[in-house]
């Protein structure tokens, strides 16, 4: 689903980064519309986590701007761009095992509400209760509500990572790998939570995945990573055909 708004929702201009003189992402540009999913492909290496890092705040740019409608972040800290509504996983667990799903999902409201919320889930349960209740049913989780985090399968501990994101209602939503270690007969019920996200929530997504066969039935555009730069940047079926992107990537797995 392309967006329709003018402006962008993001906008990326010559972003890079170094490392001890050592370029690691090198002069990337691109814009991204409202309500648009663009899932990001590349070998290890290529610099895909990277650019998340930067986009996010993790890594600080060493040149280039990063700008959330309009309003440059290139400097912001990390809270600063999630109050904004921008919203991140990452390729490993970030879950409290001892916690259940349901006190995850009430700290990342608490969160999201600002510090005058406060953090005392013994205290403050009940005002969430709604927030939470409706994300649960969204993501499937309803019925682990009560369950520990580390009891949960691989692929249950990605839609609550998506849910801990979905309560806090951001506007831009970026997936790092959501499908790594996520067993095969998992995966179908995360793309189609993925897609309802995007489709039927109406959220702009920016996903990097290994996987084509997922790609290719969520994504508006592709975004080639090659080097710590961008080689392309399409359609899927675009992407796919470029000679260039086939030359580079000549007996290597997207």
């Amino acid at each position: 689903m392309q967006g329709s708004s003018t402006a962008p929702v993001l906008g990326v201009r010559g972003l890079g980064w170094s490392v001890r003189g050592v370029p690691i992402v090198e002069d990337v540009s691109f814009s991204v519309a409202e309500g648009e999913f663009l899932a990001f492909i590349g070998p290890n290496g290529a610099g895909k986590t990277s650019l998340f890092n930067l986009i996010t705040g993790i890594h600080p740019a060493t040149r280039g701007s990063i700008a959330l409608d309009g309003t440059d972040l290139t400097t912001a800290p990390v809270h600063a761009r999630a109050r904004r509504g921008l919203g991140r996983t990452f390729q490993t667990s970030s879950l409290w095992p001892g916690l259940t799903v349901a006190e995850h999902l009430r700290l990342a409201a608490q969160a999201a509400a600002g510090p005058g919320a406060g953090y005392r889930l013994w205290r403050r349960a009940g005002r969430y209760g709604g927030q939470v209740d409706e994300t649960l049913a969204r993501t499937g989780l309803g019925h682990r509500a009560e369950t520990p985090a580390g009891a949960l399968s691989h692929g249950e501990k990605r839609k609550l990572e998506l849910a801990v994101l979905l309560v806090g209602d951001p506007r831009l939503i970026l997936l790092d790998e959501p499908m790594a270690g996520v067993s095969a007969e998992e995966v179908p019920a995360l793309v189609e939570l993925i897609r309802s996200v995007h489709r039927d929530h109406g959220r702009t997504v920016l996903m990097v995945e290994h996987h084509m066969d997922v790609l290719l039935g969520l994504a508006d555009r592709l975004a080639v990573m090659h080097h710590g730069t961008l080689l392309a940047l399409d359609t899927p079926e675009a992407v796919m055909a470029d000679a260039t992107v086939q030359q580079a990537y000549l007996g290597e797995a997207l």
